[in-house]
């Protein structure tokens, strides 16, 4: 099935953190958190100003994104979870 979010939403999938802290320490699935890095899946086109003109999305498709910890709404597409959220939401791009 493919999916296109409408207007300034985008589909992201999460980027699973290491399982182990830098000291080598191995952090079980009860203390982790979910992550808020992901990938972009798909884009809108874009937010309409009041104008009417079309103002472009600054993320696209494959973009590696840092995102706040509560955003979005956790959707099922072909079986896999991924997020939905508002552009706004995306706190910066991960080069």
């Amino acid at each position: 099935m493919a999916f296109k979010p409408l207007h300034d939403r985008v589909l992201v999938r999460r980027v699973e953190s290491d399982e182990k802290t830098k000291g080598g320490l191995i952090i079980p699935d009860s203390a982790k958190e979910k992550p808020a890095e992901g990938q972009i899946v798909a884009a809108g086109e874009g937010a309409r100003k009041d104008s009417g003109e079309l103002a472009p999305m600054a993320v696209k498709e494959g973009d590696k994104v840092l995102f706040g910890k509560w955003s979005g709404t956790e959707v099922t597409v072909d079986g896999e979870e991924l997020l939905i959220m508002k552009e706004s939401d995306i706190l910066g791009i991960i080069s």
